[in-house]
């Protein structure tokens, strides 16, 4: 199946990037390597992640306080934020 990420996401990712670079070098790559892995299982599985509200799916990803929304479309599957669950909720895509 096909991934794709809207320019939503793709913001999220390089924004959470910096931010843990800046933190300590290396810990942002860390991040990166911990959405791949949690991109890696939606694909293989993506209905194993249920429904966090409309047609919007959520997987937490391990060791940040992230969550990847992601819907699946005819075309593939849809990243549309890597949203920072420190965030106020009411900016979880819509």
């Amino acid at each position: 199946m096909k991934l794709f990420y809207t320019d939503k996401a793709m913001v999220d990712i390089e924004i959470a990037f910096s931010w843990y670079e800046k933190q300590r070098q290396g810990l942002g790559f860390e991040f990166l390597d911990c959405i791949e892995q949690a991109v890696k299982n939606i694909i293989t599985l993506p209905e194993m992640y249920q429904e966090s509200y409309a047609n919007f799916r959520g997987c937490v990803i391990r060791r940040f306080p992230f969550t990847i929304f992601y819907t699946i479309e005819e075309e593939g599957l849809i990243v549309h934020s890597v949203f920072n669950n420190r965030q106020d909720p009411s900016k979880k895509p819509k």
